[in-house]
């Protein structure tokens, strides 16, 4: 208890100074500082390229598929692979509690605002792993380097604004080794642990650690092609059960299903759901496990960076595919099946908060299906959250590439993924609310580099969209498979 109190102490006072910067009312609006940028950033881009989420999906999905895929592209691994990779950090809690305490917070007009904020991030998801995919360079090793870090300081370069680049890559660089062990680790840890509790009361925190330690190990020794091998069996499987758990519960009610979705669109056009709503999906959802889909934040351009293709811009478009993914259907499913069960109004949450009620409140709603659908859910959520830590691990892999390449002799890297492996066994120990705290404030402060230096050099994106959409509605551009 003593290390606790101490840690949270000095994080504490942390978080109150930086806190109340990053969530700085705007006003007027009154929208916190840092989501105001990220909604811009999301109408801005969604604009500039004229809705490229609507008019290219369809090519997209042709892309994950395969279609475009060619084996002698330079990169490590493939295009559904890095989407998946992608995906693996952002379904998770976010999904099953995130969506849970949006609905509490501000009832089933949440739903409709979900939705809006996931429309306007797929375009700013698509400029960033654009960008990856344009300045990724070489690592030391061998490997491919991407990601916001890298070409906020080559593009700003070329402008002529080395120094200012440089500054901009290695505080998004810090700020996501920061964000993944808190967040991105620590968080989902301590997580596992208190839902796999849940249902199993005797359950061990130091063993909980240690399998999850272990098996996050296993993965993290083979680097980001034995990443994407695991990701690209382990998400469509977890996605695949999850959705059709809910589906089976919108089934069983399916005479409600008319009257919920009027209700979403009522509600989010009322004075207390539209506020009650948006805020709860851009703070409740967003400080708990980032962002449902981290649009805006850059962290899934480091994963796609190190895509097979020598199109930057069909990259982008597979990235945005990632938050239609995860929040227009993941999401969508959570909500649907807590407010057609209702146990979004179950009194047993009456005056809680957190992400705990969110996983019971999910929770509940499985157990329409039978009195086993929770521990089967306890099962899924496990593994989001182990998926969740090992695609964390190779980002804040990269920024320490990044920050210091061959210097410390080469082992940089290697002395972040063992203090990465040792953290994931504290976290089911200790309760160390301030650096979790600590670790939000990392990831939504990668938002602030990384939408305002993509905005002051999106004419590079804009012209490269052009070229590409041209090239492939004139028919000329080649498929391999």
């Amino acid at each position: 208890m003593g290390f606790e109190h101490w840690v949270n102490q000095i994080f504490g006072g942390f978080n109150g100074i930086f806190g109340a910067f990053l969530f700085w009312p705007v006003p007027i609006i009154k929208l916190p500082l840092i989501l105001f940028i990220m909604v811009t950033g999301g109408i801005f881009f969604t604009f500039r390229y004229g809705f490229l989420n609507l008019r290219m999906y369809k090519h997209a999905i042709d892309v994950v598929k395969g279609d475009y895929d060619h084996p002698d592209h330079e990169g490590d691994i493939s295009h559904f692979q890095a989407l998946t990779s992608a995906l693996s950090a952002t379904v998770g809690l976010g999904n099953i509690a995130g969506v849970a305490v949006a609905i509490y917070a501000g009832g089933p007009g949440a739903v409709f605002w979900i939705w809006l904020v996931a429309f306007f991030g797929m375009c700013m998801k698509f400029t960033s792993c654009t960008f990856a995919q344009l300045y990724r360079r070489k690592d030391s090793k061998g490997g491919m380097l991407g990601g916001p870090m890298v070409y906020l300081e080559e593009g700003f370069k070329e402008r002529g604004f080395a120094k200012s680049g440089k500054f901009l890559g290695v505080f998004f660089a810090v700020m996501t080794i920061m964000a993944s062990f808190g967040g991105g680790n620590l968080f989902q840890a301590n997580q596992t642990y208190e839902i796999i509790k849940m249902q199993f009361p005797s359950a061990s925190p130091l063993v909980v650690g240690v399998t999850l330690a272990f098996l996050a190990g296993i993965v993290l020794l083979g680097g980001i092609k034995r990443i994407g091998a695991v990701t690209s069996k382990l998400v469509p499987l977890m996605c695949g059960f999850y959705v059709l758990s809910c589906i089976a519960i919108l089934a069983k009610n399916y005479a409600m299903v008319p009257d919920m979705f009027a209700q979403i669109f009522i509600q989010a056009f009322s004075p207390e759901a539209a506020f009650g709503g948006f805020l709860a999906v851009m703070i409740q959802g967003v400080k708990r496990a980032s962002f449902s889909n981290e649009a805006g934040l850059g962290s899934a351009a480091i994963a796609h960076s190190a895509a097979k293709t020598d199109e930057p811009v069909r990259e982008g478009l597979v990235a945005m595919i990632g938050p239609s993914i995860d929040t227009h259907v993941v999401c969508t499913m959570t909500a649907l099946a807590i407010l057609i069960t209702g146990a979004n109004v179950d009194p047993q949450f009456a005056q809680k908060g957190g992400d705990l009620v969110g996983v019971k409140m999910t929770a509940l709603a499985f157990s329409s299906l039978g009195d086993w659908m929770p521990y089967l859910l306890t099962v899924a959520i496990a593994i989001f959250a182990y998926s969740t830590v090992i695609s964390w691990s190779y980002y804040g892999e990269r920024a320490t590439e990044y920050l210091f390449g061959d210097k410390l002799g080469g082992h940089a890297v290697k002395l972040y993924k063992f203090t990465y492996v040792f953290v994931i066994i504290l976290g089911p120990i200790l309760s160390v609310e301030n650096v979790v705290e600590f670790a939000d404030l990392m990831l939504l402060s990668m938002a602030f580099p990384n939408i305002l230096g993509m905005m002051y050099m999106s004419k590079v994106v804009k012209e490269k969209v052009d070229d590409y959409v041209g090239r492939y509605k004139s028919g000329k551009m080649p498929k391999y498979n």
